[in-house]
């Protein structure tokens, strides 16, 4: 008589003995159909996608151990219960801190202040990010939503933009419309997104462009958007390029972004824990995970140990042979160090104006020392040191401020879409201030931020990237500042100088100093970012914002998801891909878009030629809307000819 187990897999025809590539990678694959290829091609997305992966093997007696519980690990333990169906009980959680979530946090009351150390701008194209939020029940909103339907509602009623992105003299608007490029540099910006990948190893982003670029009102929306700083890694920056190409268009007033209605923590964190802790999944907090040994034997490498402290009292967790581990590799917000209204976030005595390598805040563990000792095992596990490595090229510093009706409140007003208290999209993202010495940058999302803030009671969030430098009015450097220090240079941006004691008497400020949280942007080779599975790894998978995925970016929510979706259908083998990131970079209508955008809405090169081949033809639409002096222009057989000549000089100097 056959077992359950084995009526269950009879059910089921044979998979295929070829190996499913299970992370596909749209940069080196050709689409096209030929016999003995299986769809759908690497970055071909839709419902297709959807379905429901077998395991290669019964897996429901195998253990998970996930290190750290940011949104990489969460999701990782979401993606073993779907579609490893590997049970909840048999998944395990380390994490150091008395809360989960990793760097997206959010925490506090109206009466000791808010505080997040920062923020995710998300974007409609997260298609992991999604594919999980589409199962997790809405945080408020009634069954059978879930959190992919409430945020969507949201958005669809109140559509997110600004009216006021950048700012200059003392709070007046500044047009942000016309990006201000050079040709040179927009035929820098078309190189850069021709150059093949491989050969940007170790190269920055200001030793490719020329000054003009860095003047650029390009350059001042996209460094503070994304936190690009000019030593940051090119290929970073290239990849950006690629994944957002989608979205210049909407740069200038973030028209092409979407925000949720509370903080990231209260989203996104709360709703998937309950869910995995409702399935069954344990929690074990206060728990510092010091090593993870990995057992070598020819080309094998096998987590075999996990060596741990909880309360100061250390232990030796000895794994089976069907156990998995998955480790969240290094942190962005490691070793924040955080300051009030009358105290700084950084020892004032050692933060000088160059704050050199050696990081002045209090000393405690480090999160990337567990990768630091990992890859002393085997260099397959990366370089940690080119991330964590210069601190004053990675660091910047935030604040939260938690604002009773002031006259920051009234002037924020000027620069909102919607009533800051009418629970609508206030300021629509950040609001740069340009002539800013510190280069500060401030938002209000929509309110309240927390689900339990009070009605008189609005939440900003401020950073500055340029922190190191005497700011305008305060002249000290944003770390050797109090929360009220900061206060005082952001109204005087703002022109309210002589409102600064009464704005500080209705405003709790938390400061957040982050030595790390650009680290994962700092210039970096081949293999200095370890594979999500290592080659050779057996049970052992890395997640984060440290690790290497095809064509995806860092920084976001989806990178993180992605990378616990990729290990745990790597390390299960299942039959079942991540898809490849959205391919609008190869979307004709998407780049000729971005042409147009680049070129401050003018025609571009070529564009004359083009518009006259597709005159009256099913793919007219795809070119940009003519202004009205434009449609005035004929385009005779001698422009024409005249056009085609500058076009073909110009693609010469772009290929050479």
């Amino acid at each position: 008589m056959e077992t359950k187990q084995e009526q269950g897999k009879s059910l089921f025809p044979p998979l295929p003995t070829d190996p499913v590539n299970q992370a596909p990678n749209s940069y080196l694959e050709r689409p096209i159909h030929q016999a003995g290829k299986p769809l759908p091609f690497a970055d071909q997305l839709g419902n297709y996608q959807q379905h429901r992966g077998i395991p290669t093997q019964d897996f429901s007696q195998h253990k998970v151990y996930i290190i750290g519980s940011g949104i990489a690990g969460l999701s990782a333990a979401f993606y073993f219960i779907r579609d490893g169906q590997i049970p909840a009980s048999q998944i395990v959680f380390f994490e150091e801190r008395a809360v989960d979530g990793g760097s997206l946090d959010g925490a506090g009351n109206a009466q000791s202040g808010y505080i997040i150390r920062g923020g995710r701008e998300m974007d409609t194209t997260y298609e992991n990010v999604w594919d999980i939020f589409q199962h997790i029940p809405a945080l408020e909103l009634p069954e059978p939503y879930s959190v992919l339907d409430e945020y969507r509602l949201l958005n669809d009623r109140d559509p997110n933009y600004s009216i006021a992105r950048l700012l200059q003299k003392q709070g007046r608007i500044k047009d942000a419309t016309a990006l201000g490029l050079t040709k040179k540099d927009q035929r820098a910006l078309f190189k850069l997104l021709l150059e093949k990948k491989e050969g940007l190893d170790d190269q920055s982003i200001q030793t490719y462009f020329k000054a003009s670029f860095f003047k650029s009102n390009f350059w001042m929306l996209w460094r503070t958007m994304f936190a690009f700083q000019p030593w940051h890694s090119l290929l970073e920056f290239k990849l950006y390029l690629h994944r957002f190409i989608h979205a210049i268009d909407g740069m200038h007033d973030f028209s092409s972004l979407i925000f949720p209605k509370y903080n990231q923590y209260d989203t996104f964190v709360c709703p998937l824990k309950k869910y995995l802790a409702e399935q069954g999944v344990t929690f074990q907090h206060n728990t510092v995970v010091t090593t993870v040994e990995i057992a070598i034997k020819n080309d094998c490498k096998t987590a075999h140990k996990i060596v741990m402290q909880q309360q100061g009292v250390e232990s030796e967790l000895f794994l089976e042979s069907t156990d998995f581990v998955i480790v969240t590799t290094g942190s962005m917000t490691d070793r924040t160090a955080y300051g009030t209204n009358t105290k700084t976030a950084v020892n004032p005595v050692n933060a000088t104006s160059n704050l050199g390598n050696e990081v002045p805040i209090r000393e405690e563990h480090r999160v990337e020392s567990l990768w630091e000792k990992l890859a002393a095992q085997s260099p397959i596990f990366g370089n940690p040191a080119k991330f964590f490595s210069s601190v004053k090229e990675s660091a910047w510093e935030s604040a939260t401020l938690t604002c009773k009706p002031s006259p920051l409140v009234d002037q924020l007003k000027t620069y909102a879409v919607n009533d800051p208290y009418s629970g609508q999209t206030v300021t629509g993202g950040i609001i740069t201030i340009t002539d800013s010495n510190w280069l500060l940058s401030f938002t209000c999302n929509r309110q309240p931020h927390f689900p339990t803030q009070p009605n008189d009671v609005l939440v900003l969030w401020v950073y500055a990237l340029n922190m190191e430098a005497p700011g305008n009015f305060i002249l000290k450097s944003m770390p050797n500042c109090t929360g009220n220090e900061i206060l005082a240079e952001l109204c005087y941006h703002l022109k309210l100088s002589d409102r600064i004691e009464e704005i500080q008497a209705n405003t709790i400020i938390r400061t957040a100093y982050m030595p790390y949280i650009t680290a994962m942007f700092m210039p970096r080779a081949q293999g200095d970012r370890p594979d999500v599975v290592p080659k050779g790894s057996v049970n052992l998978g890395l997640v984060g914002q440290f690790v290497e995925t095809p064509n995806d970016v860092v920084f976001t929510m989806e990178s993180s998801v992605r990378s616990g979706r990729q290990a745990v259908y790597q390390l299960l083998q299942l039959n079942k891909q991540v898809p490849d990131i959205t391919p609008m970079q190869y979307d004709i209508r998407h780049l000729i878009k971005a042409a147009y955008t680049l070129n401050d809405n003018k025609p571009f090169i070529g564009e004359p030629l083009l518009r006259r081949f597709l005159k009256g033809t099913y793919y007219e639409h795809i070119l940009p809307t003519m202004d009205k002096k434009d449609k005035k222009r004929k385009i005779s057989n001698g422009l024409l000819r005249k056009e085609l000549k500058r076009t073909k000089e110009w693609f010469k100097k772009l290929v050479n």
